[in-house]
């Protein structure tokens, strides 16, 4: 059999964020180690860190068609067999135009096809209650896409309830923190008054200036750090994370650890519902509302202080996190989507078998 060939379609940069990327690239990762040939289609632009990425699984980075002719014209240019549409921008007539030109296409999702006609959809949020042709829908968080790096760092086990007199904390909000998240969610976590070690992934330099600019608090120490490819294994080391509801969710889940999460955008909103209502994670809010002046958002950030407060000093309640997390998510998610997406090449490659009319019978 030929060499598999499939495009990722997907973009990252400042105010898109990286997780589009990130999911495709474990993906990638996936396919190439069955001896899949792989290329993304996209603009990487703003995010050294992204296309670093790229560059070390010696992915090409080739230019992101943005229309259904353009899809077909690349696919049929670098004799794809398979897409992989990761965008709530492109055009969703992509994916059936793909499929006219008898190219497998796999749309990734996240609770809404956008009247994409795909032959296969991925939506990996937990719960997922997506309604598509029967036969073609891959759902929820066994579905997950997790790249070498987070599988390699994930525990046998869940965290043992453990009283910490100074947790180590990690807080990030995504490859480049587009809606400014931590300098906030830092100010949250210093008002509880407990000591910590606090971590926080600075997407951007500006980030990175407003956290120096904080005064902790007696015993509390914040260190900025830039997106790095540790993130994993800080996770593992972290005795709590403050995170954004996307999709480093399934990362944490997988990792086992104990973690409180905010509703950055709207798109999350849904999942970020499913995931805390589970007790896969504790609950934060919504951005805007921690952010919101006046009353209400005292309101929303005491009491987001208060939650955090009983993580940081109950081991009890982060080990039932980080038990309950561990169970969602087997970190063999990408593996079952690329059989399906090899499974449904095989089917759409089987030669077409015509019945056979046996001749008249002469008398």
């Amino acid at each position: 059999m030929s060499t598999v060939r499939v495009g990722l379609r997907c973009d990252a940069g400042p105010q898109r964020g990286v997780g589009h990327l990130v999911r495709s690239l474990a993906l990638g990762e996936e396919l190439l180690a069955r001896g899949a040939a792989v290329e993304v289609f996209g603009a990487v632009a703003g995010v050294d860190w992204a296309a670093g990425q790229l560059a070390a699984r010696g992915i090409p980075l080739r230019p992101g068609p943005d229309t259904p002719h353009g899809l077909v014209a690349a696919a049929r240019r670098h004799a794809l067999d398979a897409v992989v549409l990761d965008s709530y921008e492109l055009d969703p007539a992509g994916a059936g135009a793909l499929r006219a030109a008898g190219v497998l296409t796999l749309a990734i999702v996240d609770g809404d096809t956008r009247g994409q006609d795909a032959d296969l959809y991925l939506d990996q949020n937990f719960g997922t209650d997506l309604v598509v042709p029967a036969g073609r829908l891959l759902a929820g968080s066994a579905y997950a896409l997790l790249r070498d790096s987070v599988l390699a760092a994930r525990p046998a086990a869940a965290r043992p309830a453990m009283q910490v007199d100074r947790p180590t904390v990690l807080a990030f909000f995504g490859g480049t923190d587009a809606a400014g998240a931590a300098p906030l969610l830092t100010e949250v976590l210093l008002a509880t008054g407990r000591p910590m070690d606090l971590t926080v992934v600075a997407g951007r330099p500006e980030t990175a200036d407003r956290l120096a600019r904080l005064t902790p608090g007696p015993g509390q120490a914040v260190l900025p750090v830039p997106p790095t490819d540790a993130l994993p294994a800080l996770i593992a080391g972290a005795d709590l994370v403050v995170s954004a509801a996307g999709t480093s969710v399934w990362e944490l889940c997988c990792l086992a650890a104990p973690s409180a999460l905010v509703c950055v955008v709207d798109n999350q909103r849904e999942s970020y519902r499913r995931v805390v209502a589970a007790g896969l994670a504790a609950g934060l809010g919504e951005l805007p509302a921690l952010t919101a002046s006046g009353t209400t958002g005292q309101a929303t950030r005491a009491t987001a202080a208060h939650t955090l407060d009983e993580l940081l000093t109950s081991g009890e309640r982060r080990a039932a996190l980080s038990a309950r997390a561990r169970t969602a998510v087997d970190g063999r998610g990408r593996a079952r989507v690329v059989d399906a997406v090899l499974d449904a090449l095989h089917r759409q490659r089987l030669p077409v078998v015509r019945a056979v009319r046996p001749p008249a019978r002469r008398w």
